[in-house]
């Protein structure tokens, strides 16, 4: 089995235009597409470059795929992902986690870092047609790493399309690019005017700016959201799952934090989506 880039005229075109991000699939097959699916599978995950914290030299990809595995996600949405850095080694973890989990994928490049690339990702168990890679602002003075959201275009069995997002917002504390971002990138999700699952690592705790303003126009999946950071007795909640739907379609079904302490320095995100009728 192996990852396979999207067609040349496609990935040409995203070149131009999106800047060295990765499409690609690790999946042989599908499964039936004609029987509409009821519930997505939902997570988000910052897998700290695949280096667990109790072992900061070591890369355990695998123990990635097992937390991802262990839930049976249809759509995965990974931040802090290295593309053929010296500190991770030759490959891109996107897909090599996609290829272990059997599932289609697409990187997007933040920044040059250590030798290779990093940024986001989004893993999917259905086909992920028109992937992008969307850059987000810093405030002008800020001296910090720049920032995207991954985007793609998902048909779920039965034939319905959504877009699915993965981002990572400016860590530092109390950074006035966050806000930046989150406006840049919902006025990005408002004029697809489809329905859209966003998740990510947003560094901001529920009742700040930041997530005030998603809630202003997505339904997180979660209401008093349990903590996701530190992994080992976390504290605050700053990784969420959120959607929209211009037909009112999407309901929470169930929301819950993984309790894995070992992989990464995070804990994942796990939500259940109803499709409504």
């Amino acid at each position: 089995m192996f990852a396979r880039i999207l067609n040349l005229p496609n990935m040409l075109l995203f070149l131009s235009i999106f800047s060295l991000s990765t499409a690609g699939y690790a999946q042989a097959e599908i499964s039936d597409t004609t029987k509409a699916i009821e519930e997505i599978k939902v997570m988000s995950y910052n897998i700290h470059h695949a280096s667990p914290p109790s072992q900061p030299d070591a890369i355990d990809i695998d123990a990635i795929v097992r937390v991802i595995k262990a839930q049976d996600a249809d759509l995965v949405a990974l931040q802090e992902v290295d593309s053929g850095t010296e500190r991770s080694g030759e490959g891109n973890q996107a897909a090599m986690i996609a290829e272990r989990l059997n599932m289609y994928y697409y990187f997007s490049k933040a920044i040059n870092f250590n030798g290779g690339e990093y940024g986001n990702a989004i893993l999917s168990k259905y086909p992920i047609e028109e992937g992008s890679t969307h850059r987000l602002p810093n405030e002008p003075e800020a001296a910090t790493e720049d920032r995207v959201m991954s985007t793609g275009k998902i048909r779920l069995p039965g034939g319905n399309e959504i877009i699915f997002a993965s981002t990572h917002l400016d860590y530092k504390e109390n950074s006035p690019s966050r806000v930046r971002q989150m406006k840049k990138l919902l006025e990005i999700l408002i004029a697809m005017d489809q329905p859209v699952i966003l998740a990510g690592d947003f560094n901001d705790v529920p009742d700040s700016e930041t997530i005030k303003l998603l809630e202003s126009a997505f339904q997180l999946t979660c209401s008093n959201c349990p903590p996701t950071f530190p992994v080992t007795e976390p504290v605050k909640a700053i990784d969420f799952i959120a959607y929209k739907h211009p037909q009112q379609k999407f309901r929470t079904k169930a929301h819950k934090v993984i309790d894995e302490t070992y992989a990464s320095d995070h804990r994942s995100v796990f939500a259940v989506i109803e499709l409504l009728k």
